[in-house]
């Protein structure tokens, strides 16, 4: 096969890797608390819970469901599952606007959002917990 022939390939087997990789259509898929809460239980995340009533008022009437579950060391984490992207980010002035003044000055350090996922921590996560709770974002 000449040069210039896989060059013009080269296009198609990156869409085709991209794809196996999840980055295809699907990977755009909201996540949601019940796709979710059995991968964080299974990384040691105790006490973890999508009842309503349980994982705040903010993540209770979360679209698609919200998650509250503590981390190994304790620090606990709520999850809120936004509609889309856009209602995380209005999630997140909900979540800003409701918390005490301490938690004010923190919210950069204790709130992450991915896609439609706001994740809200009692105390700063290790990037090895944030990573973990990130991966478990399921649809």
């Amino acid at each position: 096969m000449s040069g210039r022939r896989l060059w013009a390939l080269l296009p198609l087997a990156a869409a085709l890797a991209a794809l196996a990789a999840g980055c295809g259509n699907g990977s755009q898929a909201v996540y949601t608390a019940k796709g979710s809460v059995t991968c964080l239980t299974a990384k040691g995340f105790t006490h973890a819970t999508t009842d309503p009533l349980k994982v705040g008022f903010i993540a209770g009437v979360a679209e698609n469901g919200g998650i509250q579950a503590v981390a190994p060391g304790g620090n606990t984490l709520t999850i809120a599952f936004a509609q889309s992207a856009d209602d995380a980010a209005a999630t997140e002035k909900v979540f800003r606007s409701k918390a005490s003044p301490f938690y004010k000055r923190h919210m950069a350090d204790i709130m992450e959002s991915q896609r439609n996922a706001v994740l809200v921590w009692t105390t700063a996560p290790s990037q090895v917990l944030l990573s973990t709770a990130l991966g478990c974002l399921a649809p």
